[in-house]
């Protein structure tokens, strides 16, 4: 009932080339919290009505989040494009330093992650574990991301984090030396990781993968 009353009230508006009354500030504070529904339900035309009445497209949530954030958490692909169509930042970081991008790369949503490069994101930007997107993408093995973001012009493919991480050694210590876990490995060789980059404790990735028995794993780091 709500979407139905904001697209009568400002949606036909705009369907008849009229702008409508700007809403008073507490009329605008509920469309922003009416903003944060639609997207979380994946209302679309409720979402792009309220974008085209003035509502502002980095609208955050009490957690910091932005509708951006919250769409690619949702994993909704055709609500994250429009709402970069609307210049959405792909970069906003919410309480706990998460941003669209980052999440993007965490979560292995490759479609969103090429959008994101495309739109601005930026590299010096990190998560609570003053990672990248990198990491974690190589962390919980996927794949395809890793490809893209260590292919990307200027990425920060040996980016340590705050435990002294490499995404090449969250890739051998934080993987299971499975098939995808050794592509990995083979794809951040190629695309420039440095193999020597130790650990706090002074271990190499070579070493780490060597001790949990990762044979295949080796022989790539070797070879």
């Amino acid at each position: 009932m709500k979407t139905l009353v904001f697209l009568l009230a400002f949606g036909s508006f705009n369907a008849c080339g009229l702008k409508p009354d700007n809403p008073s500030e507490k009329e605008y504070s509920m469309l922003q919290k009416d903003i944060i529904d639609w997207v979380k339900k994946n209302d679309i035309a409720a979402v792009q009505s309220a974008l085209d009445s003035g509502i502002n497209v980095n609208t955050r949530d009490k957690k910091g989040r932005s509708l951006l954030l919250i769409a690619t958490i949702e994993k909704q692909p055709e609500m994250a494009k429009l709402l970069v169509s609307y210049k959405a930042d792909v970069n906003l970081q919410d309480n706990q330093l998460d941003s669209p991008f980052l999440y993007a790369g965490a979560s292995g949503q490759t479609e969103l992650v090429k959008l994101y490069l495309e739109n601005g994101a930026r590299f010096d930007l990190f998560n609570r574990y003053n990672g990248t997107a990198l990491i974690p993408a190589c962390e919980r093995g996927h794949v395809e991301t890793v490809k893209i973001l260590v292919k990307t012009k200027g990425f920060p493919v040996n980016h340590v984090n705050r435990l002294g991480w490499t995404a090449l050694m969250e890739a051998v210590i934080l993987g299971n030396g499975s098939q995808k876990y050794q592509e990995i490995v083979q794809i951040l060789k190629d695309n420039g990781a440095d193999l020597n980059i130790p650990d706090h404790s002074g271990k190499t990735p070579l070493q780490h993968a060597d001790s949990l028995g990762f044979k295949e794993i080796v022989r790539i780091l070797k070879s």
